[in-house]
């Protein structure tokens, strides 16, 4: 516990990530300034000579000042993030994505509770919020009912919504976010690289269904048995859908299904008929991949906005455009820290000094000869220990992004993987880290039935599932790489090295 204090202090004094960026911003530009100054500079037999540029000479001051605005307009994850979330920010507001929690929880065998809470909270990292508020006292209410420990129910939820964050069978917002990051970090070596929204989709579904069965074997074999304590509340706390009235719910998520259903027919006829708008190659990818973005916008509006009316959360259109704008104010602190993060990135591009780490840090990659799993098995140990000090994915992976992502290239491995490496360890240490804001609402919850559980206690159940998920997860990745699938469509494993 004196450790975890000690860690909960040191991330309580870090500043918030957008000033974290803005003095990361300042350190490059003395930074460039002496490189400069020095005549530093790095040479590859393949890509030649780079030397760093100055962001305090004449022209650095001109390139940051004339640049500052359309740094921020071209950071790649700003837009597409903000037009995924306008429909994930419908389908949320108007209740849709709550009450189909709601519902398919409520209708789980009693045998078959934890690997559905699990999978239902892995799956709830596509509807924002709403996993960590409806979830948790759904399933301890639950459990209880069926004779069991809702610790456990609680439990099993916050590992499959924390814990399995990164995991999905659907693509969430968070892909884009970091596929631009990836893509950002790429171009310091490639120009034109480009890192599809869809690149770690296979692997995450693998994911999901694997970690499932792990947060099972976990709940009913460690975390429960070890619930032995006497509760003191015999009844279910208070959700927060108790509201709702439940009739409308059936009836909106009927006429939610049946415009989910029409609108997905619409898209796969668009894919897969000859001359339709999605059939065929774009200018990357397949077009399907290059509009993932704007279907999910679409495969999530539209049945939120049926759900609404049918629901009667919506009235009319100005509900809709309310729940929009709304969406957009939550979204503000990302925007302000996508302002300083794409100034960032850009700088460290100008100076020169991210193909300098790049190709000094491949070379000695290279000349180490480490192994491509040991590379990333190590890069995840990293994101885990960071994770236990910057809360923030979107954070942490802008920080390293433009550092491993090019390092890593000039080893072979694709952007695509340390992606999906990154995304591995920034999950798993979700469930321990007390800078985790979502551990205040779980505690609550825990304590409702055990009125003397602390923070300590939280973690030490939560424990298990990060051991557990960290192990088979990292062993998952390597298999993967052991036997070569991509991770995803246009996700490869690898990339071609220079000169080859």
């Amino acid at each position: 516990m004196k450790i975890l204090e000690r860690v909960e202090r040191l991330g309580n004094r870090l500043p918030d990530p957008a000033t974290l960026f803005f003095i990361g911003t300042v350190f490059v530009i003395l930074l460039s300034a002496l490189a400069a100054g020095l005549d530093w500079s790095v040479r590859s037999d393949i890509a030649g000579r780079f030397e760093a540029k100055s962001l305090l000479s004449s022209d650095g001051i001109w390139w940051l000042t004339s640049h500052l605005v359309e740094n921020f307009i071209q950071f790649p994850p700003l837009a597409i993030v903000l037009v995924g979330m306008l429909g994930i920010g419908v389908a949320e507001a108007s209740g849709l994505l709550p009450a189909l929690l709601r519902h398919v929880i409520l209708r789980i065998p009693d045998s078959l509770l934890s690997p559905a809470t699990v999978f239902l909270g892995i799956m709830s990292s596509i509807a924002l919020d709403a996993g960590y508020v409806v979830l948790p006292p759904i399933a301890a209410a639950l459990y209880q009912a069926a004779g069991r420990s809702p610790l456990a129910g609680i439990a099993a939820a916050f590992a499959g919504v924390s814990a399995g964050f990164s995991a999905n069978l659907s693509i969430t917002a968070l892909d884009p976010l970091l596929s631009g990051l990836s893509q950002s970090g790429a171009r310091i070596l490639v120009e034109d690289y480009q890192v599809a929204v869809t690149a770690n989709w296979w692997f995450m579904i693998v994911s999901t269904v694997v970690l499932t069965l792990v947060g099972w074997l976990v709940t009913d074999r460690i975390v429960e048995p070890a619930q032995s304590r006497p509760l003191e509340r015999p009844g279910p706390p208070a959700s927060p859908s108790e509201e709702t009235d439940t009739a409308s719910m059936n009836r909106g998520l009927k006429f939610a299904l049946l415009a989910f259903l029409i609108s997905f027919g619409v898209v796969l006829l668009a894919i897969l008929v000859p001359g339709a708008p999605l059939f065929g190659e774009g200018d990357y990818f397949a077009r399907w991949v290059e509009a993932t973005i704007p279907l999910l916008f679409l495969l999530l509006l539209i049945p939120g906005i049926f759900y609404g009316f049918a629901a009667g959360t919506i009235q009319n259109d100005r509900d809709v455009a309310r729940m929009m704008g709304e969406t957009m104010a939550r979204m503000g602190p990302y925007i302000v820290l996508a302002f300083f993060a794409a100034q960032f990135i850009e700088c460290f591009k100008y100076s020169g000094l991210g193909e300098m780490l790049a190709i000094g840090g491949g070379q000695w990659l290279t000349h180490w000869q480490i192994p491509t799993s040991l590379l990333l098995i190590g890069f995840i140990l990293m994101t885990m220990l960071a994770n236990l000090l910057i809360g923030s994915a979107s954070a942490k992976y802008a920080f390293f992004a433009p550092v491993f992502v090019p390092m890593f290239m000039q080893v072979g491995i694709s952007p695509e993987l340390t992606q999906a490496a990154y995304r591995v360890g920034d999950s798993i240490s979700n469930t321990i880290t007390p800078l985790n804001p979502y551990m205040v609402i779980m505690l609550a919850h825990m304590q409702y039935y055990a009125r003397r559980s602390g923070l300590g206690t939280l973690i030490a159940m939560m424990l298990p599932y990060t051991l557990a998920f960290a192990l088979v997860w990292i062993l998952l990745l390597v298999l993967w790489i052991i036997l070569g699938p991509p991770l995803g469509p246009g996700g490869g494993l690898e990339i071609p090295l220079p000169g080859k």
